[in-house]
């Protein structure tokens, strides 16, 4: 029925080898290597080596490591792992001994302990079995659930619940949240003040080009002066562009990098966390399926031929929690490094941007305070608008009679205004002409 041969001993036979009530079982090692050895412990000031055992009589012809302590003797060293057989105590075989027995020798001797071991070499592959990834699914499964779901269908949640790390994730998402909304905010502002300064250096050759044409001295100055302070300013701006770029820099790296990073590490904690509780949940079905063929008396064949595939998945269990716990450290440590980045750095970013931003401000105070150049003194009729009015009109209109009507209000008017003691009938008509410009000829009469 389970593949191996079967013979009947009698119980007071000494060569009777491994049998459990006359009934003699071959070890049953489901393929799997054995190696024997030796190490020495010293013990601990409790008179601890870091370890609990099960198997030994009178069901089990093994007796093996079930679980070992992370600061005992035993992790310390790191010769001994779940599964391993102890067959010797300082020299003492432990074959026919119960469990109980063999932890009194042990705690028998002072100092140092020498233990001789069957190492167990096991592929933690052989105890993935289809059923541990069921397990896992349950556990993603209850982990996104609510309690009272969970407690209506009969799922523990266990520590899933009081798992800190989640509420880290949450956090962890808001934040990232935060600074996306941040990031996409602070790019239009920049692309908006880019175009700012673009216009402010438009301003600025519009007015320089001016200034070139303007054939008055004085306003000529004034009008290249203003045209290069907004040339001014749209450098300014730029250099102030530069300043905050590494901003945009950090934070584009805690966005794209430290976060995703992060989430990464958590979703293989996550994943390592299920597949140790699901081998957690695998031993203890295990234990209660022993604990009920005892109970009931009867022969469990795997306990009875070395127990071999409950010592592959407490092999199995050890190497997932010892991944499970560095894979927690590693995400504990990250998330507090980007605590501390969410909390320091971004203090230190806004007081960057505000003082980049003052200092911007007050150099484009000063230089408009030293570019005081109003009010700009200007002879409209001798300026460049006016200048270049007329040449447009000469080189388009050279032969047409209607140059000289346009001309020639203009220059009695020009006489007119020169001689205040003319008479004012002669400049009351003229100021009646149509085609004369009467702005022009009220900003003369203000100027005198």
């Amino acid at each position: 029925m389970f593949g191996a041969e079967y013979s009947r001993l009698s119980p007071g036979d000494p060569d009777s080898g491994d049998y459990i009530g006359g009934l003699y079982l071959p070890e049953d090692r489901m393929g799997m290597k054995i190696t024997s050895g030796s190490v020495k412990l010293s013990k601990d000031e409790k008179n601890l080596i870091g370890i609990s055992i099960g198997g030994g009589a009178p069901l089990c012809p093994c007796l093996y490591v079930v679980q070992v302590s992370e600061n005992g003797a035993v992790a310390s060293d790191g010769t001994l792992q779940c599964g391993d057989e102890i067959t010797a105590v300082n020299g003492d075989s432990v074959k026919g001994k119960s469990k109980v027995e063999v932890a009194k020798m042990i705690k028998g001797v002072k100092g140092e302990v020498c233990i001789a071991y069957n190492k167990l070499h096991a592929d933690p592959k052989q105890g993935k079995t289809l059923d541990i990834i069921l397990k896992k699914v349950k556990h993603r499964m209850v982990e996104n659930m609510s309690s009272a779901t969970a407690d209506a269908l009969g799922l523990s949640r266990a520590i899933l619940c009081n798992d800190s790390l989640v509420k880290k994730m949450e956090e962890l998402e808001r934040n990232e949240f935060v600074y996306k909304g941040l990031a996409e905010h602070t790019k239009q502002m920049l692309r908006a003040f880019f175009d700012v300064c673009r216009v402010y250096r438009a301003f600025g050759d519009v007015f320089a080009g001016i200034g070139v044409r303007e054939p008055q001295p004085r306003a000529s100055e004034a009008f290249t002066q203003f045209g290069e302070a907004h040339r001014t300013m749209e450098k300014l701006g730029i250099k102030f562009l530069k300043t905050v770029k590494p901003m945009m820099t950090d934070l584009g790296t805690y966005l794209n990098k430290a976060v995703p990073d992060t989430k990464l590490t958590i979703k293989k904690y996550a994943d390592v966390k299920f597949e140790y509780l699901s081998y957690c949940l695998k031993v203890k079905e295990m234990d209660d399926e022993e604990y009920t063929y005892q109970a009931l008396q009867e022969p469990l064949y795997r306990v009875e031929t070395g127990n071999y595939e409950y010592r592959l998945i407490l092999r199995c269990r050890q190497d997932a929690r010892a991944r499970f716990s560095k894979l927690r450290s590693d995400v504990l440590v990250k998330l507090e490094l980007l605590d501390q980045k969410h909390v320091q750095d971004i203090v230190f970013q806004m007081n960057r941007l505000l003082t980049a931003l003052s200092q911007y401000n007050q150099n484009c105070y000063n230089l408009m305070q030293e570019t005081n150049v109003f009010p700009i003194e200007l002879d409209l009729p001798q300026t460049t608008f006016q200048y270049s009015e007329t040449s447009a009109s000469s080189e388009f209109h050279d032969d047409d009679d209607d140059e000289e009507e346009d001309v020639e209000p203009l220059v009695i008017a020009e006489e007119a205004l020169a001689d205040p003691k003319q008479d004012d009938d002669l400049l009351e008509a003229f100021l009646a002409d149509e085609k004369l410009p009467k702005q022009l000829v009220s900003l003369n009469l203000l100027e005198d």
